[in-house]
């Protein structure tokens, strides 16, 4: 089946707004967990979508980016539902990830 690039973009902006919607939800899931599991994680794909605005010419600063993924402003969600990171998830993001996030 061959797909036009104006319908791929449009399943895939569906598909993006889908994820963003669920990690919303998932409160619970903390990003150093993602980090660990995926690879990824919410500040990711905020700073992935103000990179496509910089590369479209569109103005959207950081805070507006993850307040796009996160839905509140992002010291709002660190407050409400970021928890302390424990040592083993610490030492897991180290092996992952060993020259930083």
């Amino acid at each position: 089946m061959a797909i036009d690039d104006k319908t791929r973009t449009e399943l895939e902006a569906a598909a993006f707004r889908r994820l963003v919607d669920h990690l919303r939800t998932r409160t619970d899931v903390q990003n150093i967990d993602l980090m660990n599991l995926a690879g990824f994680c919410r500040n990711c794909l905020s700073n992935w979508l103000k990179d496509a605005a910089d590369a479209q010419g569109v103005a959207l600063s950081k805070d507006e980016s993850r307040e796009a993924v996160y839905g509140m402003p992002y010291e709002t969600w660190k407050s409400k539902y970021q928890g302390t990171a424990t040592p083993e998830q610490l030492e897991a993001m180290k092996k992952v990830h060993p020259h930083g996030h």
